[in-house]
């Protein structure tokens, strides 16, 4: 099952107590104190892990303890400290604090550590309390308690290229052309009912990481249909890909915008990212009326089709992308860096979209 968000309470190690012990020894007169102090607890530490992909082990632990140290023993020895404990978490994971809300750690990198609350300090044991005015002290120190704390565990995944649509438009069967993913595909809408990722591979050496979630429909930054719930996988990506159906009922220009207004709603530095936006299924749609259907959007987002591109577009189907971007100011991300109608049932204009949407990535970066 996939989990992107626990509450847990965490705790480190209490600390051992200190002894109270005096040598005892043959032929040795008035031996003095010697109890041994008391172990260290153990500390809570967050790390990193690539191998782990959800947060559903945390489901049902509700409260995680780091391990108390040993009390102290005679003969002058130290108790045993108490072993640290490590929480594995994904990479994305935000460890967020519940009563102030600060972000604590953003665990983005494979073998990240970060050490969260240490232990509590071992009891200093009769022996350190032995002077020329007390030469036998009875007393000895506890340890330290441990310190608990409440958090969240926010995993939010790490994309370059975020495909945000309504319900049944074709994302999944687009990153299942374009990567390794393997999403359900089927026709009806919210098939895809957790986020995926999937690699897209640009040659031999290059490659960019594409992040597909649940349909969004309007509502969804209000909590209607599943879009809310896993729009924050999308939210470190600094590219979206907006897919818009052909086939739809709903007119193309309402879905734009009906999406870009969702994103926005749900976050303003994500409303402002670079994006592009793909028009997908046109393999159901009759060939006289396809030109027709993609000028007329083109047009109501006031921008007009290009007669020529580097990416080799097929060039019975109008498009819009945007010229080379000035150095300085990049590319305008008011407007679409393109809009490219695609079919992936039949892979028409998917390598082109490929590459287009990596020179977006690359840009980005």
């Amino acid at each position: 099952m996939f989990t992107d968000s626990v509450e847990l309470k965490v705790s480190s190690g209490n600390g051992g107590a200190g002894c109270v012990a005096f040598r005892r020894e043959k032929f040795v007169l008035n031996g003095g104190p010697n109890g041994g102090y008391g172990g260290r607890g153990g500390d809570i530490w967050f790390k990193c892990d690539n191998n782990t992909h959800t947060l559903s082990a945390f489901q049902r632990k509700m409260h995680i303890k780091a391990e108390n140290g040993r009390p102290g023993e005679g003969s002058l020895m130290t108790g045993k400290s108490g072993a640290k404990k490590v929480i594995i978490v994904p990479p994305g994971t935000q460890i967020i604090d519940m009563e102030s809300g600060e972000v604590l750690f953003d665990m983005l990198h494979d073998g990240q550590e970060e050490k969260f609350i240490e232990g509590g300090k071992g009891g200093l044991g009769n022996t350190h309390f032995k002077s020329s005015t007390k030469q036998r002290p009875t007393y000895a120190q506890p340890g330290q308690k441990g310190e608990t704390r409440n958090i969240k565990l926010d995993l939010k995944l790490i994309a370059d290229v975020g495909l945000v649509g309504f319900p049944n438009v074709g994302k999944s069967t687009l990153i299942s052309t374009v990567s390794n993913a393997r999403p359900e595909i089927a026709n009806y809408e919210f098939t895809t009912l957790t986020p995926k990722l999937g690699q897209v591979n640009i040659g031999d050496f290059e490659s960019f990481i594409m992040a597909d979630i649940p349909g969004i429909i309007g509502g969804a930054s209000e909590g209607k249909g599943l879009g809310i719930q896993f729009l924050r996988h999308i939210e470190r990506t600094k590219t979206l890909l907006f897919m818009i159906d052909l086939a739809s009922y709903r007119d193309l220009k309402e879905q734009i915008d009906t999406l870009k207004s969702e994103v926005a709603s749900f976050s303003e530095k994500l409303g402002n990212s670079r994006y592009a936006i793909a028009l997908s299924r046109t393999d159901i749609i009759p060939a006289e009326d396809l030109n027709d259907i993609v000028n007329g959007f083109i047009e109501a987002l006031g921008l007009k089709a290009n007669e020529k591109s580097g990416l080799n577009f097929d060039e019975n189907l109008p498009y819009f992308i945007q010229d080379s971007p000035d150095e300085t100011l990049g590319y305008d991300k008011t407007k679409p860096y393109f809009i490219i109608p695609i079919s992936s049932a039949i892979n028409k204009n998917i390598e082109p979209l490929k590459y287009a949407l990596f020179n977006l990535v690359r840009e980005s970066r």
